[in-house]
């Protein structure tokens, strides 16, 4: 059994099929990426596994878990986090306090989430942003205050919804989807330099 199970799912809007019978296994500690063009649905099927939109037919299953039918935050609960494409940050937070958000879900308490919040700031290179309210960071740092809000959460697996998109004008790679994923400056560009490497 895969770690994460998607079984012929289908998500449609009227009569537009936007996830179409899709199947696929996520086996735990990999790293998955989901290739395709605007408007090929990979959001879309994102926003059905964390039951942002409700899948028409299929099953999800997480963890041995069937997750088809429950409510967004227990989906998180259990482990799932995410990212969205268009950042959503509390505008009228300060960064510290839009990342203790996402910390607060695994604990009640202020001063625990605090330090959570601090130590995942810092991590994502934001630390010197902590007091900026989040409405007037530049687009790249609400992009890394989208990705430490996810993993102050302490998520098991992680849905990133094109965390790295518009951070550059020019297109990265074309081609067919097996060259962009052996592309290196894609795997550079979303998994980091030691991956482009071969390492």
């Amino acid at each position: 059994m895969a770690y994460l199970e998607i079984n012929h799912v289908v998500r449609k809007f009227g009569g537009l099929v936007a996830v179409n019978d899709i199947t696929v296994g996520i086996e735990q500690g990999g790293i998955f990426g989901l290739i395709g063009p605007n408007g090929s649905g990979k959001t879309t099927l994102f926003n059905v596994i964390n039951h942002y939109y409700p899948a028409n037919s299929g099953e999800i299953i997480f963890k041995g878990i069937p997750i088809t039918r429950k409510s967004t935050h227990e989906i998180c609960q259990l482990g799932i986090g995410r990212t969205f494409q268009v950042v959503k940050p509390l505008r009228r937070m300060s960064v510290l306090e839009n990342v203790m958000a996402g910390a607060f879900l695994r604990t009640n308490d202020a001063s625990k989430a605090r330090d959570k919040a601090l130590e995942v700031l810092d991590f994502c290179g934001l630390m010197h942003r902590k007091d900026m309210l989040s409405k007037d960071l530049p687009i790249a740092d609400k992009k890394r205050l989208e990705l430490a809000r996810s993993l102050a959460g302490e998520p098991e697996l992680l849905l990133l919804d094109e965390v790295a998109a518009g951070l550059n004008p020019k297109e990265i790679a074309r081609g067919t989807p097996k060259e962009i994923a052996s592309h290196p400056e894609v795997i550079k560009a979303y998994l980091g330099e030691e991956y482009a490497k071969g390492k």
